[in-house]
């Protein structure tokens, strides 16, 4: 007999029927979200990490593991400090 080949999808969708997988997701979904918005904003300002680093007064080191989808330390007073340096507004909100 062949073996049946699950798509990604579907084991996904089978996964995230268990509550403990589901929370693990959905935590990890808000880090990696929070990084790849960072990144995309500062390249549509056409900055690279040490320019934004600089209005920051910060590294460029810090503003890489910000972009890091791995990072899971957001303190909200960076957050808030990146928003003004971006000219952007912080949203933070419980859904």
């Amino acid at each position: 007999m062949k073996k049946k080949v699950r798509r990604f999808r579907d084991r996904l969708k089978e996964d995230l029927k268990d509550p403990e997988f589901r929370k693990a997701f959905d935590d990890e979904e808000v880090y990696a979200s929070l990084a790849i918005q960072i990144a995309k904003i500062r390249e549509r300002e056409h900055l690279s990490q040490k320019e934004l680093a600089e209005r920051l007064h910060t590294t460029q080191q810090t503003i890489s593991r910000l972009e890091n989808v791995h990072n899971e330390s957001y303190a909200l007073s960076t957050l808030l400090k990146l928003a003004h340096a971006l000219n952007k507004q912080l949203k933070v909100e419980f859904v």
